[in-house]
């Protein structure tokens, strides 16, 4: 789970990490009356979506007077902000961040994530802030500094000094680094966090440490013991099926083809795409409903599935071990009766009960083709998506 860059802030703030004055605002008045609580006569307007180069999408502005204020974040307000992490749609702007303009004297670049090959929290910083630290990496990986924590005693001050000179800071920078580092890891840990980036920290014209950009992405199953950052979630931000999908615990990511899956169990989902590919067909969804579901999650399923108007034919891939294949059916014929859909439906079942559940389906009325094999499955499901498309 994502948060906004005023949320992130927010919670930087908390844990004493310097951020600049700013506030949050939904409409152009707020915007005006948030440049009027700040100090100063340059502010910064920050278009709060979930992604990154924003500046490039234009949805960073600077405004040097109220009029300006008011103006940009009435244009940024309402539209769909293309940036090139996102698609050709962009994402929805319903809030901008308006802040006091900082100046910048030097930008660093500090990022903290699960390295799960080593199995520790790494914390990477570099020289070269205020740039995709990925081209970093790929053009100028020497500029990439990086320090394993090991779980047991945590992050020690000597690892935050050391990352502090290589940085090339001077004198009390290393030392007011050292805190922000410390307390930057501190949250990462107590807010299960799964990646917490500062791009840029900054150097002010005053020689202080100030981040002035903040992304944290939380851990999704570790939420149960964030009730109150669960509630930030903004699901304007996410694709409306996989939002629906996790209101039902599905495991749900939309795809650009026209044939939707449905399988149990994520790696037979992804041989299943895997098949449809070898045959000539395009995915266009990765969807484990799980092992253990029900009938009602199937006929969820389903819906979400169909909610996609590129969908042309669906797939079916259960293999009944802990469910029972009649169960799957069951939902089956339940989600087509409702949804009433013209779609071809291919079920392929094996396992527990899959007689029954073959049988049900046979003479449940409607359009369904049942598959013995999951290649048989996969050649009608792009068959029939062909034979529409």
């Amino acid at each position: 789970m994502n948060l906004h860059e005023y949320q992130a802030k927010q919670l930087f703030a908390e844990y004493g990490i310097p951020v600049p004055a700013g506030q949050a605002a939904h409409t152009p008045k707020e915007a005006l009356n948030a440049a009027r609580d700040l100090d100063g006569n340059t502010w910064v307007i920050k278009a709060q979506v979930h992604a990154g180069g924003r500046g490039k999408g234009g949805g960073v502005k600077v405004a040097s007077n109220m009029d300006q204020v008011h103006d940009l974040a009435d244009a940024m307000l309402g539209s769909q902000l293309v940036t090139p992490q996102t698609d050709d749609k962009g994402l929805p702007v319903n809030t901008v961040l308006v802040e006091q303009a900082s100046a910048i004297k030097r930008e660093l670049y500090l990022g903290m994530l699960v390295d799960r090959h080593h199995e520790r929290v790494t914390i990477m910083a570099s020289v070269a802030g205020g740039m995709d630290i990925e081209a970093v990496a790929a053009e100028t990986p020497e500029k990439i500094l990086t320090v394993m924590v090991d779980p047991v005693v945590g992050l020690q001050p000597y690892q935050a000094r050391q990352l502090g000179f290589g940085l090339e800071l001077q004198g009390p920078q290393v030392g007011s680094f050292t805190r922000l580092l410390v307390s930057l890891y501190r949250l990462f840990t107590e807010r299960d966090a799964s990646l917490v980036e500062i791009n840029p920290l900054i150097v002010t014209g005053d020689d202080q440490l100030l981040a002035l950009d903040a992304k944290i992405n939380l851990d999704e199953n570790a939420l149960y013991r964030q009730q109150t950052l669960a509630e930030l979630r903004d699901s304007t931000q996410v694709d409306a099926r996989e939002y629906a999908a996790a209101q039902h615990n599905l495991n749900y990511i939309a795809l650009d083809g026209n044939i939707g899956c449905m399988v149990n169990g994520a790696g037979l989902a992804m041989a299943t795409m895997d098949l449809i590919k070898l045959h000539g067909g395009e995915p266009a969804n990765f969807l484990d409903v799980g092992g253990g579901t029900t009938a009602e999650r199937v006929a969820e399923a389903f819906k979400i599935i169909l909610s996609d108007p590129g969908v042309k034919a669906i797939l079916v891939n259960i293999f009944g071990g802990i469910v029972r294949c009649d169960l799957i059916a069951e939902g089956i014929v339940s989600a087509v009766r409702e949804v009433e859909t013209s779609v071809s439906v291919i079920v392929r079942l094996e396992g527990t009960n899959v007689d029954q559940g073959r049988a049900i389906l046979d003479q449940s009325g409607f359009a369904i083709k049942t598959a013995s094999g999951l290649t048989e499955a996969a050649l009608m499901a792009v068959s029939a998506a062909g034979e529409v498309a």
